[in-house]
């Protein structure tokens, strides 16, 4: 029987990670049979009991309802699939930032090995142009001789991956005509509309073109941010200004970039474009000015506050829509500085374990102990539970003395009313 024609066609997964378990939950909703495959123990018992290791609202509940009814999970696929999707990671090297593509190459073996020509093969991980003919193909030939395979990449974000998963278009590309017809059919089961395109290039470039133009547009925020900072401006209000009314594209606000795809991906365009002669200039330096930013962030603070205790509010790389992810978060390039300058720093974050935040090197406490006992707070996620706070009741009989708010949440006159100095990205007000 065909994918066509199964009424719940067999896919399996191959990385349980971000992409792979919202993957999985989406279509197990769908009523596709579903089996992920991963290689860490500890990622397969959570997930085999219905707790999945990672946040994602909505995903636990589907795990919960699904595991063992048309969701399995184990160390290997089974055979007999009608897909196998690859979604493994991709890591860049962290002083080369040359892609890593060992997994992929690893994953490809593992399908090679477990099903058959018939299955229509999908790389979803993100991959350099030319990866999925280069690396994945000659592993199915070698052991199949034929195959067909498509390129589907993930562009979703996180927060809300189960509804985007299926309310965003689904780009696919493939090898040839037959594997984009089973291609467009799978994700037409999942997914309100698919884009096809003319190869399996062509989706790989789209998915990378995506995150570095958003790593672009946050970098210009950024940009804008540097120089209010030193002519005594108000980002904000510039951006507003500009933005009113006006046009043309909109300017982001500044802020921190980074996460899983918008911390790797640029270099995997980057690694692309310089094996075929062109070296990318605009993404090279956008992402040299987000790298940067923590750091920069992390000296005004220490030079604003001195010595003494800060309190980090926010360890996961962004609040909003809220994550746990730790990948590209601003906070690992932070502490490095606030060490140097004899910064003891306490941390709070609503979905982040404590275990976490004490190994990025800082003590957890809960939100009305860090103002307690903090001489200047950093807030470096815009989470909702930040936003809400009572800022006022805070500060009340408090020794904090520096509100750095990076993305602007708070109320400044609360603050500055109770003689405390109030700063953000781009912002620095005379005390």
């Amino acid at each position: 029987m065909t994918l066509e024609s199964r009424e719940n066609p067999s896919v399996g997964i191959v990385g349980l990670g971000y992409v792979g378990v919202t993957l999985a939950a989406a279509m197990a909703l769908k009523g596709f049979e579903v089996h992920g495959a991963d290689v860490q123990p500890a990622v397969l018992d959570s997930l085999r009991r219905g707790k999945p290791h990672l946040f994602e609202p909505g995903v636990e509940d589907v795990f919960a309802r699904c595991v063992n009814q048309n969701l399995f999970v184990a160390e290997e696929l089974p055979e007999s699939l009608d897909a196998a999707i690859i979604s493994v990671s991709t890591p860049v090297d962290p002083v080369t930032h040359e892609p890593d593509l060992r997994n992929l190459a690893a994953a490809a073996a593992a399908v090679a090995k477990r099903c058959s020509p018939d299955t229509l093969v999908v790389v979803r991980s993100t991959v350099p142009v030319g990866a999925s003919r280069e690396v994945v193909l000659p592993a199915l030939l070698a052991e199949w001789g034929s195959a067909h395979l498509v390129m589907a990449p993930e562009r979703t974000i996180q927060g809300q991956a189960l509804r985007e998963l299926v309310e965003l278009p689904q780009v696919v590309g493939a090898l040839d005509a037959a594997s984009l017809e089973r291609g467009v059919r799978l994700f037409g089961r999942l997914c309100k509309q698919v884009v096809p395109v003319s190869s399996l290039e062509t989706a790989e470039l789209v998915k990378l073109g995506n995150n570095c133009h958003t790593d672009l547009i946050y970098a210009f925020g950024n940009e804008i941010a540097m120089l209010t900072e030193r002519f005594g401006l108000d980002p904000l209000e510039v951006i507003r200004a500009t933005n009113l009314d006006y046009p043309r594209p909109d300017l982001a606000k500044p802020g921190y970039v980074g996460g899983g795809c918008l911390s790797k991906d640029p270099y995997i365009m980057l690694s692309a474009a310089g094996r075929s002669g062109h070296a990318p200039g605009l993404v090279r330096a956008a992402r040299t000015l987000n790298e940067q930013l923590p750091v920069h962030v992390a000296e005004r603070v220490a030079a604003m506050m001195g010595a003494g205790t800060l309190a980090v509010l926010g360890w996961a790389y962004k609040g909003s829509p809220p994550t746990d992810d730790m990948r590209g978060t601003p906070i690992a390039a932070m502490m490095p500085v606030f060490e140097a300058a004899g910064i003891r720093v306490v941390g709070h974050d609503p979905l982040v374990p404590d275990a976490v935040i004490r190994a990025y090197g800082g003590d957890p406490v809960g939100l009305s102990t860090a103002f307690r006992t903090a001489d200047a707070v950093l807030v470096i996620t815009d989470h909702a539970e930040y936003r809400a706070v009572d800022i006022a009741q805070l500060l009340t009989d408090s020794p904090v003395r520096l509100v750095y708010d990076s993305w602007r949440i708070l109320d400044p006159a609360a603050i500055t009313s109770r003689g405390v100095r109030y700063a953000g990205i781009g912002y620095e007000a005379a005390a």
